[in-house]
């Protein structure tokens, strides 16, 4: 049995989902206040629901309970419900299940984290106090993965990369390199790491092979596209300014990973690709995906 926390994100529900295809039996912790659509997609997958809190202890005991691996993704900075936080989510939640499992006689926890950026901030600290605890907790086994910025989530309109309009708002000059990742390799990653020796007892850091700008992720659109985009600048002084004034914990974190991303923060994914067995989809791989899902705008050489 696999255990889940996170389940109703979307890596945690692509781990679930995955597992559940090939025939593995998982668990998943969730709430009653949970989206209800995301409930259903687990229930129609065949994944047990069990009701729970990070924030609620008894409920964790019970939760890894029979279960041979956990695997945790859940986090506050994404998506959060009244008295979610970076300290009682992260931080307090996170610990509290690396010692249920401790408890429960877990044989394996992977914990996905984030590969390390610059400077101190909340939500990296907390990461790191907690992959900390976790090689220190006598679980028999423990895999870390810190992957890079996702590519559905940094690359996307959400946070100002919108391939729909070709418009994008680019955090300093734009030519800070990151290795980004898709969020289902890191789903495919978090499996693997159950089966690999090679990834047992190991921090693994995740990213496609290739390290690329936003400005060179811009350029990719516009090749396939054949429209030119429009680009806004986020200065860096601008990002270090809203890191220094920020008093809330995850608009401090924020900050933190928007002025990473102008500086750049590349990794070297080969040892985790040979530990795990995996090759990451490259950045086109996504660009090619996502224009292909859209209705196809006119070139603006059709245009003239």
């Amino acid at each position: 049995m696999t255990a889940v926390v996170g389940a109703t994100g979307m890596l945690g529900g692509e781990i679930c989902k995955r597992l559940a295809s090939e025939g593995a039996p998982v668990r998943a912790l969730v709430r009653p206040t949970a989206n209800p659509s995301r409930l259903e997609q687990l229930k129609q997958a065949g994944v047990e629901l069990r009701w729970g809190d990070l924030k609620h202890l008894p409920s964790l005991d019970a939760f890894c309970e029979g279960a041979q691996a956990v695997i945790s993704t859940a986090s506050s900075s994404l998506s959060r419900q009244e008295g979610d936080s970076i300290e009682s989510v992260d931080r307090k939640g996170q610990l509290a299940l690396v010692d249920a499992a401790r408890r429960a006689g877990v044989e394996h926890f992977v914990f996905v984290s984030f590969a390390p950026l610059q400077g101190s901030f909340p939500l990296q600290d907390c990461k790191r106090e907690v992959e900390k605890a976790l090689m220190g907790s006598g679980i028999p086994r423990y895999t870390i993965l810190q992957p890079t910025h996702f590519t559905e989530v940094w690359l996307s309109p959400a946070l100002g990369f919108d391939f729909h309009h070709a418009h994008a708002r680019l955090f300093g000059t734009g030519r800070g390199r990151m290795n980004w990742i898709s969020f289902e390799d890191v789903a495919r990653a978090a499996i693997a790491a159950l089966e690999r020796p090679q990834a047992w007892n190991a921090v693994l850091q995740l990213g496609a092979e290739e390290a690329l700008s936003q400005l060179d992720v811009v350029r990719m659109f516009e090749e396939r596209s054949g429209r030119t985009w429009t680009l806004d600048f986020i200065p860096e002084q601008e990002l270090r300014d809203q890191f220094k004034e920020a008093t809330d914990p995850l608009q401090r974190s924020f900050a933190a990973m928007m002025l990473n991303t102008a500086l750049g923060s590349p990794v070297d994914p080969r040892p985790a690709m040979e530990a795990l067995g995996l090759r990451p989809r490259r950045v086109r791989d996504y660009v090619e995906r996502v224009l292909a899902e859209q209705p196809a705008a006119p070139r603006e050489s059709e245009l003239q």
